[in-house]
């Protein structure tokens, strides 16, 4: 039997890669000089709790972590391009997170359910069928924003480096050198990725809501935000273990969805791209080391 590959994964950030292990996570950043920047930092030791191994909890835990950590990496990777002078930081970064998660659940998730519950009222739907409608419109609104912000030139480079992190990963994964020459042969999807984790979940709604029944307007808000967690967990365990299932012909096929948006957050890297990508891994990898020593 081979040995089992650690479990890495990243995140793409302004001008780079996010890299992250078990006990360390490394971002590398092309900034302004054209140099690469890198930080490292040991990991939380919530990657090592008893509980984040428990299934669906750690899918719970992992993504609120992993919001955590993926915001102060786009923070870190925008003042390397901005300057001290420029700096986010304090109040203003908390605002701006709390504001951006807010406006997230109001848009994809409590203005469809708006619209399905409006549905009910006025088009005298069942709950089934304005469970149905609200899933669409929610698929539909998701498909739309990142079609929408792929087409702006900063965010098409953030997709870019989004390609670079996925191929440097699938490079390791095969085994392969880890060079720009390398590492571009290999895809731009990965079943890991997190937006095979965003559409797992918009489906899994549409599901677990239609099995709520009818609602009120206000249970049915308000459901939509204390299920989150539920949902994040199912999710989280269902793109798991997709992942460790690639030779399966069925999880190839029930997979394709995913891996078909994933061509609307990924770019095709230049090398320059790859450089940065390959040297966040390996900082990470080292960081791991040491840490682990």
């Amino acid at each position: 039997m081979s040995e089992r590959l650690p479990t890495y994964g990243g995140q793409a950030v302004i001008e780079g890669v996010m890299m992250r292990g078990s006990q360390g996570v490394a971002i590398a950043m092309r900034a302004p000089d054209n140099q690469v920047v890198i930080h490292t930092e040991p990991l939380t030791g919530i990657y090592r709790d008893k509980r984040f191994k428990f299934p669906f909890l750690r899918g719970v835990i992992g993504l609120w972590d992993a919001l955590g950590l993926g915001m102060r990496a786009l923070t870190i990777s925008a003042n390397i391009q901005t300057g001290e002078e420029q700096k986010i930081e304090g109040p203003t970064l908390y605002m701006t997170v709390a504001f951006s998660l807010a406006l997230g659940i109001g848009i994809f998730f409590l203005a469809p359910a708006l619209v399905g519950q409006l549905g009910e009222r006025f088009l005298g739907l069942n709950s089934w069928w304005s469970n149905l409608m609200e899933g669409m419109i929610r698929l539909s609104f998701l498909i739309a924003y990142i079609w929408g912000v792929g087409r702006i030139e900063e965010i098409r480079r953030v997709f870019a480096y989004h390609g670079a992190e996925h191929k440097t990963i699938n490079a390791f994964e095969a085994g392969a050198e880890m060079t720009p020459e390398s590492v571009a042969c290999y895809p731009l999807e990965h079943a890991r990725c997190g937006t095979s984790f965003l559409l797992t979940l918009v489906l899994l709604s549409i599901l677990l809501f239609s099995l709520l029944g009818p609602l009120p307007l206000v249970w049915r808000l308000v459901s939509r935000v204390l299920l989150l967690p539920v949902l994040a967990g199912i999710a989280y365990e269902y793109i798991r273990w997709t992942a460790g299932h690639m030779d399966s012909r069925l999880v190839r096929w029930l997979i394709k969805p995913n891996m078909a948006l994933q061509r609307l957050t990924t770019r095709v890297p230049t090398t320059d791209m790859l450089e940065v990508s390959i040297a966040a891994f390996n900082a990470m990898k080292s960081r791991e080391t040491e840490l682990v020593v």
